[in-house]
């Protein structure tokens, strides 16, 4: 897998079917390995051990329903009373990060109403905060640390 503009990460990774699987820590079973989801694991990562975000506020390809069709966010970050907090789209390193990521993350968080959003591809990491007054969002260096 590529090399990511993350911290090194150790994962438990198998293979099984000819597939390599890599065990979700959140989702707490094993998940076919894709470039994604490659990404999505070292963020995940990044939020608890950099950022010390607690497991049991992180959800992985939460579902979400926005103009009557269901979605999957990649990562959703709650606060301590359950509401979103962070919306997190994970792209494939392959994958740069355009307008339309943008688009989909705001087209879910339409819907969640987060304070802060990020677009990642695992070389490239974009950092937002929410401004609802404005109907806008500013960017940030970096996502607040969990407090």
């Amino acid at each position: 897998m590529t090399e990511l503009n993350l911290p090194f990460y150790k994962f438990k990774i198998k293979s099984s079917e000819n597939k390599r699987l890599l065990f979700d820590a959140i989702r707490k079973k094993y998940v076919v390995l894709t470039p994604e989801e490659w990404v999505r694991q070292h963020f995940v990562c990044y939020l608890m051990e950099e950022k010390k975000y607690p497991a049991s506020l992180i959800a992985v390809e939460k579902q979400v329903t926005v103009n009557n069709l269901k979605k999957r966010t990649d990562i959703l970050i709650f606060d301590r009373k359950g509401r979103p907090e962070i919306v997190v789209e994970c792209k494939a390193a392959s994958v740069p990060i355009t307008q339309s990521t943008f688009d989909q993350i705001a087209r879910y968080n339409l819907k969640l109403k987060a304070n802060y959003l990020v677009v990642t591809n695992g070389l490239s990491h974009f950092y937002c905060q929410m401004d609802f007054k404005n109907k806008t969002y500013l960017f940030l260096e970096d996502i607040p640390s969990y407090q």
